[in-house]
C-alpha cells in the first residue's frame, strides 16, 4: 500500500460476536471522520507479523466516524485471522487501505436477492442496511453451521429489515434448511443476485442459478478465499516486462509474483489466492492460464489481464504491462 492509500486507525473497540468471530471497531487516529464507503466495500488491513488481508466493512455506510469488520479464526488460517484473534488488541494502531469495492450494489436493480454464507454476511449485511434505507426489494438468506456461529444476529433482529431475513442453520431442521433449488428456480428480470461466504457455499448458490437460466449479469459474489488448484500441466515459463524487454523465468514450483519478487519486482498483492484482484495486471501478450476467483468468466476469456499470484500462462511467454 502507498501511503496515499493508507490511513493509520486504531482499534477502539474488539468485541466476540459469536463463536470464533470478532469485530474490530476502526476509528481514525487523529478523530477525523473517515473516507465514505458503499455498500460491499473492504479494507486491506496489516496486521501484525507482516501479513496483509482484506476484510469487509459490514457497518451502516451512513456512518462517517468508524469501519467495523468481522473475522473468522480460520483453523487453515495463513497468518491472518490468528493475528486478529491472538495478537491485534484494543488501542493497537493498524495501518489500511483507503475502502475499494469490487463487489457494488447495482443500483438498477428493481429488486435484490442477498445470500451469506457464514462470516460472508459481513459485505451482504452492509448492502442490507443500504437497500433498507433506500426503500429497496430485497430478501436476506443467511446460513450458518449453527446460532451460536452466527455473527450478528442481535443487530439484525433489532434492525428495521428484520422481517426481511431467513436464517439457515446447517444444526436446525430441515424445514429451515436453505432450498437453492426452489429459491432460484424462477430469474426475473430486474432481480440481481448477491452472495458471499465459503467457497463451497458459493459454487453451490452460483452453480445452481446458472442451472437455472440466471443472467451472468445479475449474479454478483466475492471470494473471501480460495485454494488455488495445482495441476501436472503446470509448467516453467517466461515473463516478459513490456517497459524494458526484461525476462523472468517463472519455475513450475513458483507463482509468478514470487518469481517476479526474487527478481526485484515486486507486485502489489494482499490475498495470494486470486480472490481480492489487487495484483489484477494487464496482459500484452500470451495466453495466461486464470486460476483465480476474481474475474468473471467473460474476463477471464478476453485473456488481457490476469491475476500473477496464482495464475500462470498457457503459452510459453505472457508480455506483461510492466
Amino acid at each position: 500500500m502507498s501511503s496515499a492509500q493508507t490511513l493509520q486507525v486504531r482499534v477502539a473497540r474488539k468485541a466476540v460476536e459469536a463463536q470464533d468471530i470478532v469485530t474490530l471497531e476502526l476509528v481514525a487516529v487523529d478523530g477525523s471522520t473517515l473516507p465514505a464507503f458503499g455498500a460491499g466495500a473492504h479494507v486491506d488491513v496489516q496486521l501484525p507479523g507482516g501479513v496483509t488481508r482484506q476484510y469487509s466493512l459490514c457497518n451502516d455506510p451512513q456512518e462517517t466516524h468508524r469501519y467495523l469488520v468481522g473475522v473468522l479464526r480460520d483453523p487453515a488460517s495463513r497468518g491472518g485471522s490468528q493475528a486478529v484473534h491472538e495478537l491485534v488488541k484494543e488501542g493497537d494502531v493498524l495501518q489500511i487501505s483507503t475502502p475499494k469495492n469490487h463487489f457494488p450494489l447495482a443500483h438498477d436493480a428493481k429488486r435484490s436477492l442477498l445470500l451469506g454464507g457464514g462470516i460472508g454476511i459481513t459485505p451482504i449485511l452492509c448492502m442490507a442496511e443500504r437497500l433498507a434505507n433506500t426503500g429497496a426489494d430485497f430478501e436476506l438468506h443467511y446460513a450458518t453451521r449453527s446460532p451460536e456461529r452466527t455473527a450478528f444476529r442481535e443487530r439484525i433482529a433489532a434492525s428495521n429489515f428484520a422481517d426481511k431475513v431467513a436464517f439457515h442453520f446447517d444444526d436446525g431442521a430441515a424445514a429451515q434448511k436453505l432450498d437453492l433449488a426452489a429459491l432460484l428456480a424462477q430469474p426475473q428480470a430486474g432481480t440481481h443476485l448477491y452472495v458471499c461466504g465459503p467457497k463451497g457455499f458459493m459454487d453451490a448458490v452460483l452453480n445452481t442459478a446458472r442451472e437455472k437460466g440466471w443472467p451472468e449479469a445479475q449474479l454478483h459474489y466475492e471470494f473471501f478465499g480460495a485454494e488455488v488448484a495445482k495441476s501436472d500441466s503446470d509448467a516453467s515459463f517466461e515473463i516478459k516486462l513490456a517497459s524494458s524487454g526484461r525476462i523472468v523465468m517463472v519455475p513450475k514450483d513458483k507463482t509468478v509474483t514470487q518469481a517476479l519478487a526474487e527478481a526485484g519486482v515486486e507486485i502489489m498483492m494482499s490475498c495470494e489466492q486470486g480472490v481480492c484482484g489487487t495484483c489484477l495486471t494487464r496482459v500484452l501478450e500470451g495466453v495466461p492460464d486464470h486460476k483465480d476467483s476474481y474475474l468473471t468468466p467473460e474476463e477471464q476469456a478476453a485473456n488481457d489481464q490476469f491475476l500473477p499470484c496464482c495464475s500462470r500462462a498457457k503459452t510459453p511467454q505472457l508480455v506483461l504491462d510492466l
